[in-house]
């Protein structure tokens, strides 16, 4: 797995012209030598790739980060120990990962290194993450089952009375007992006008009678994320819920009707945004159709107005979440996870999408 990514991140530094990769993000860190851990750099040559971490994680990078030399920093700092293997390999020209690095960090990296020709390789690796192998496909389908039976397990708490702490926290526990290593994210679970609230964590207030709850959940799996929404009713629903709930259920179908390869972002975000528009509330959909999702929750992949630079291609795994925010009265959102194919998609989540009331 690791070579294969090496292989294509060196076809990038080649393209880039520089001697060395200096990788900083932790998911990045990660999706490049398998290491696990917490604390670390990858510098990767045209022959080498070295990981660099400190004595806590030494054992486990032996472990995990099969191909790579691990070395123990033992100097003053991490970025002195990173220097001395700089100049061993007569590193001229370093990429680094501009977008990831801060002000201090840059500041400390060029003391310790010296004058070299630093390049920028803005989202280089986060680029390669777009297309998912087969492993993780199947870790990110395996969250989508996982959270999407925890969900079916919480729907008989989901009352009059019950916090939607105490949801998230149910949901979250019932995901770790089916396997998961942890949720994906803190949980979202907004009840009646506070499921206007698009990211509304989860707050003590009690569910009520007659009112929506949005709850947006997801399971880590070996640190892939996935991220499902699903929208129920308390009570009996009145005519402006289930018109909203309808309306969103259309655009969300009409998008996973549409969307395939060679769409770029733009197009995939107006198969829904038109739905909703044309229905009289487009007004209320102030956020994207979707995002990529894979180690990170929000992944560079986007569907929105702003994202006609983005062409989706097979092994591209990313949300479809279309919404209705009315301030004051409530909001729905439906959401899945989606896998791009040579034909269309793939969705790997599989929760009943009629309105559902308890």
């Amino acid at each position: 797995m690791n070579g294969s990514r090496l292989t294509r991140l060196r076809a990038e530094m080649a393209r880039k012209q520089v001697d060395g990769f200096l990788i900083s993000h932790g998911p990045n860190r990660r999706y490049m030598s398998g290491f696990k851990g917490s604390a670390g750099y990858v510098l990767v040559t045209a022959r080498e790739q070295l990981l660099i971490t400190d004595f806590r994680y030494v054992s486990q990078a032996k472990e995990q980060a099969e191909g790579f030399e691990i070395v123990r920093h033992s100097a003053k700092t991490i970025m002195d120990t990173i220097a001395e293997h700089v100049h061993r390999l007569a590193i001229r020209t370093l990429g680094v990962e501009n977008q990831h690095l801060t002000v201090v960090h840059s500041e400390t990296m060029r003391e310790a290194i010296g004058e070299l020709d630093y390049v920028a390789m803005t989202d280089v690796i986060e680029k390669l993450r777009n297309v998912k192998d087969e492993y993780e496909i199947g870790c990110l389908e395996r969250g989508a089952r996982i959270a999407e039976e925890a969900f079916a397990e919480v729907l008989g708490l989901i009352r009059p009375g019950v916090t939607e702490r105490r949801v998230a926290a149910e949901l979250e526990y019932r995901m770790r007992l089916l396997g998961a290593d942890c949720g994906a994210y803190p949980f979202i679970v907004a009840s009646g006008e506070r499921s206007a609230l698009p990211h509304g964590s989860a707050s003590d207030k009690e569910i009520g009678m007659d009112e929506f709850v949005t709850l947006d959940f997801g399971a880590n799996v070996d640190g892939y994320l996935s991220d499902i929404t699903r929208t129920v009713f308390v009570g009996t629903p009145s005519e402006r819920h289930r018109e909203l709930y309808g309306i969103v259920l259309e655009a969300n179908l009409a998008a996973l009707a549409g969307l395939r390869p060679g769409m770029n972002g733009r197009e995939g975000d107006t198969l829904a945004r038109d739905v909703i528009t044309a229905r009289g509330y487009g007004e209320y959909f102030g956020h994207g159709l979707g995002h990529g999702i894979g180690l990170e929750i929000h992944e560079q992949l986007r569907l929105s107005a702003n994202s006609e630079s983005i062409v989706l291609e097979p092994g591209n795994v990313l949300t479809v979440e279309p919404g209705i925010y009315v301030p004051g009265f409530g909001g729905v959102r439906i959401e899945d996870d989606v896998l791009i194919t040579d034909g269309g998609i793939r969705v790997l989540n599989s929760s009943p999408k009629e309105l559902m009331t308890v």
